[in-house]
């Protein structure tokens, strides 16, 4: 089955609550249906129609749950000349393991900042 194919003029053209359609990461979403049961309201759905809406969309940090619900509404994508790259936006919060060599200098531990605390103190006792 082909997928529909839309441009950015096209999508700009519907853009009203009965008819609220917009783009989210090159694809076209159709919710007109939904727009009075989305969680945080109309205004926020109504006001991006016609709009690509990625960045709100992330920015908002729907769940999973809403996510997978966008299947749903899904009536088609950008035609090529319209698309957009999308930047990844999936960050690894996790940190490098530290090796057992790094860990345990004098620098890098909490011994640092005391004795240069210390040694500060003890100067500005003595200079003044």
């Amino acid at each position: 089955m082909d997928t529909k194919k839309f441009t950015r003029k096209e999508i700009a053209e519907r853009d009203t609550k009965a008819e609220t359609v917009f783009v989210i990461a090159n694809k076209v979403y159709d919710v007109t249906k939904f727009v009075d049961d989305h969680p945080g309201g109309h205004e926020i759905l109504v006001n991006t129609a016609g709009k690509d809406a990625s960045e709100q969309f992330e920015d908002a940090g729907h769940s999973l749950d809403a996510k997978e619900l966008m299947k749903k509404y899904y009536i088609g994508e950008l035609v090529d000349q319209d698309k957009r790259h999308n930047i990844d936006r999936n960050v690894n919060w996790n940190l490098p393991p530290v090796s057992e060599e790094s860990a345990s200098g004098f620098l890098t531990s909490w011994k640092f900042p005391a004795a240069l605390g210390l040694l500060l103190t003890l100067l500005y006792t003595y200079l003044f």
